[in-house]
């Protein structure tokens, strides 16, 4: 592909310099750019990417610059709705759903050590066992019926409500139960008495 003479002499051509020790970008005196004719105009060929032939575009002078095409917005990556992606070590499902899950346990676990004075281990022994299968299939499953959708997590997420909040804030929830029943293991009774 030819380029004109005048972008030739352009890309050969120093460019200018920075004047030492003078602490700022400015342009060196013995630096000399070269003068472009008014009249000089630029042709550009390109090949579409389907194989079609070559085409002109038309030429413009450097007075009236043709606006510059906006590119189009890249194509958003495809969300796998496959079972063994979805629940990848890596993938969506695994840690939300976990997250989810203990941060209803956690405010649960302190309601109820609140108002009977029971502690998680006590919480469980009295009942708790079918509470926490009807809540985990629940939860479950409303967390997967989206995912298998095809619907991302961070596509319905909002500046103050955002995903990265749920997911440190369930991060926080395990951590806090994992805790609160080391604590009353240890304590050898509720916490909150």
């Amino acid at each position: 592909m030819a380029t004109s003479s005048v972008t030739q002499s352009i890309l050969v051509s120093p460019v200018a310099g920075v004047a030492k020790g003078l602490g700022s970008n400015r342009l060196s005196p013995y630096c000399r750019m070269p003068h472009q004719r008014r009249s000089s105009s630029v042709a550009v060929r390109c090949t579409a990417e389907d194989g079609e032939k070559e085409q002109a575009a038309p030429t413009a002078t450097p007075s009236t610059p043709s606006p510059r095409p906006i590119p189009p917005p890249p194509p958003k990556a495809k969300v796998s709705t496959d079972f063994f992606d979805v629940f990848a070590f890596s993938g969506p499902a695994p840690e939300r759903i976990n997250g989810r899950l203990a941060m209803i346990g956690f405010v649960a676990a302190i309601a109820v050590e609140l108002s009977k004075g029971e502690d998680v281990f006590a919480q469980i022994s009295n009942g708790g066992i079918p509470w926490f299968l009807l809540t985990t299939g629940v939860l479950s499953v409303a967390s997967l019926i989206p995912l298998f959708s095809g619907v991302t997590v961070e596509s319905k997420s909002k500046p103050f409500w955002s995903s990265d909040a749920e997911m440190w804030n369930g991060r926080f929830a395990m951590l806090g139960l994992v805790a609160l029943a080391l604590t009353e293991f240890v304590k050898g009774g509720a916490l909150i008495v």
